[in-house]
């Protein structure tokens, strides 16, 4: 789609609570955002649990057409087909399709939602943009570095914009936590940042295997990723799997990251260490750690993680969070809450999760929804089409995505290998450790090609 092209009707105005913080950092850009007065055209791939969720927010805040559903999963492509056609109007169905290259073939679409599992997610990507699409992407953006080294050169030789799902940017009480508190300089000097995720989200069953289904092709829901013996249905299972993704770090570790970069405006990390492994739950067939350290080392300020999926929160209150420690103050934020504490005698600032629950009441009625995350990921939709209208940068760009996911891989290697490492992001080479750079990119499957191939 022609970025010149691109027009959003402002006679339509945004909904909710977030409305007055959307249009201060958006302008008024309203429901309807259209290319030559027609809706936008639109796909997703992967139509589980968190796909059909950023594909809803998406229609709830842009004119749109879903054309089309990519799901290896036959009866979870009907049945989400069935809820789209429900909210398009008119209740006309999308085309269904098991091949997501097929789609892309037959579809000219202007915005592909990217919802698979994360060993996917750089190869889906490059795939759509190169079909001319703009990508909104889940969080990581790849499972190896070099995967996402190869996105990036992607999207910017073919001029396309690129939202990762790290939606603690556009997460309203988080934005006035860092406009209040971190950028009026309440912290003070800021030397130390700790995050952490609690939550008990592993696997911990040691399953038999078992005949695959006749409506689950579980070779094409492998794709490049090592095959498994089969056993069961890996829908969110497949996150307990180094094979599929970067475990709980991957997952969890790189929103707390992504959002302490984001307000505090840190780069790269200098260095990353970590420690840990399978300590408690060594019964399951889980392969990622139920116990891990990291350190992200920055100059003059370290970022430190960790992660247990058993026993008790530190802190029941922020089971999943960070906490920025400044000289002048404190300040813990999480999906839910902030709070400031300043050092010497003061006031206690505080602020939580804003709800849309009676400006989007169709939220209520929708299956596993996240009624705290759906305000913000609305917002980072319209961040992301803002973006595309404006010919400019998201709030959750690719290079941000990037340096994010490929922190958290980092920390992951540095586990293996037992030594801190440093990655050269110019040379794509860690510094010093010709052993840790051949980890940048990982095996494929036979039959499947790395992206790495777009570096050179």
């Amino acid at each position: 789609m022609d970025k010149t092209n691109f027009h959003i009707d402002r006679r339509h105005f945004i909904k909710g609570a977030t409305a007055a913080m959307a249009l201060s950092s958006l302008g008024a850009y309203g429901m309807d955002l259209t290319p030559n007065g027609r809706a936008l055209k639109v796909g997703l791939i992967g139509t589980g649990w968190y796909g059909k969720s950023d594909l809803f927010r998406l229609m709830q805040v842009a004119n749109v057409s879903v054309l089309g559903l990519c799901d290896v999963d036959a009866r979870q492509l009907s049945a989400a087909a069935k809820l789209v056609a429900q909210r398009q109007p008119k209740h006309t169905p999308p085309k269904q399709y098991t091949d997501y290259r097929k789609m892309l073939a037959e579809q000219r679409l202007d915005i592909v939602l990217i919802g698979t599992p994360d060993h996917w997610h750089a190869m889906q990507a490059i795939d759509a943009i190169k079909s001319g699409a703009h990508i909104y992407l889940q969080k990581p953006i790849s499972v190896d570095v070099l995967e996402g080294e190869a996105l990036m050169a992607v999207a910017k030789k073919y001029g396309k914009t690129v939202q990762v799902g790290m939606q603690r940017r556009s997460t309203p009480h988080l934005i006035e936590a860092k406009q209040k508190i971190v950028d009026t300089g309440m912290l003070g000097n800021i030397a130390h940042v700790e995050m952490w995720c609690y939550y008990h989200m592993r696997d911990t069953k040691n399953r038999p295997t078992a005949p695959v289904p006749d409506y689950f092709d579980y070779d094409m829901w492998t794709g490049p990723a090592p095959l498994r013996s089969f056993d069961g249905i890996p829908h969110r299972r497949w996150r307990s799997f180094m094979e599929y993704g970067n475990g709980i770090v991957g997952d969890m570790c790189i929103h707390m990251l992504d959002a302490v970069r984001w307000m505090l405006g840190l780069g790269w990390p200098k260095r990353i260490s970590s420690t840990g492994g399978i300590y408690v739950q060594k019964d399951a067939k889980a392969n990622t750690t139920d116990t891990q350290n990291a350190i992200f080392e920055f100059d003059e300020l370290d970022c430190v993680w960790q992660h247990r999926s058993w026993g008790t929160p530190d802190d029941p209150e922020y089971p999943w969070a960070f906490k920025i420690y400044g000289d002048k103050g404190t300040l813990t934020g999480s999906v839910f809450k902030y709070e400031f504490v300043p050092v010497k005698k003061g006031k206690i600032l505080t602020g939580k999760v804003r709800y849309e629950r009676e400006e989007y009441p169709e939220d209520l009625s929708e299956a596993d929804i996240e009624l705290h995350t759906a305000p913000a990921t609305r917002n980072h939709m319209l961040d992301f089409l803002s973006a595309i209208d404006q010919n400019s940068d998201p709030v959750a760009d690719l290079r941000e995505g990037h340096i994010s996911t490929a922190s958290c891989i980092l920390a992951n290697m540095a586990l293996a290998l037992k030594r801190p490492l440093s990655y050269d992001a110019i040379n794509k080479v860690i510094v010093n450790d010709p052993e840790a750079t051949k980890l940048l990119q990982r095996a494929y499957r036979e039959g499947w090609q790395h992206p790495s191939k777009e570096l050179f």
